[in-house]
């Protein structure tokens, strides 16, 4: 199975660590990875390109989360990628609204292994085919 079959990931967080541990996470699972340092490369990386997902951290210099998701989903192309909002400021567990909450369905403590993140995305992404493919 190659990258492109998994989906397409476009990371966006200040921390470069950060960036590297859930980059590595998401190759290792045979997702293609793109990383931008903060919201305003994100947007950059995102008009560029095409994201199956895109995970950004809520708090990031030039341009936070929010500010970016609610962009990207302006630029947003058919079928749009789901959108997950990384925060240290939430410790639950990570949950999904049914509409938008600060430009996301999905928030996931930041806390939550790199793992444990790749298995959401997965699930997320696999639901989401099903439900295109039931149309």
């Amino acid at each position: 199975m190659t990258a492109e079959s998994r989906g397409r990931i476009l990371l966006v967080d200040d921390d470069k660590f950060f960036l590297k541990v859930m980059s590595d996470a998401f190759t290792g699972a045979d997702f293609a990875v793109v990383t931008a340092e903060d919201g305003l490369c994100g947007v950059e990386a995102y008009a560029a390109g095409d994201f199956d997902v895109v995970i950004l951290d809520l708090i990031m210099p030039r341009m936070g989360g929010v500010s970016a998701s609610l962009e990207m989903g302006r630029l947003a192309r058919e079928p749009e990628p789901i959108f997950i909002l990384l925060t240290s400021m939430f410790q639950g567990a990570p949950h999904e609204h049914p509409i938008p909450e600060m430009g996301a369905k999905v928030h996931i403590p930041k806390s939550t292994s790199p793992l444990d993140i790749v298995i959401i995305v997965e699930q997320l992404l696999d639901r989401k085919r099903r439900g295109a493919g039931a149309a």
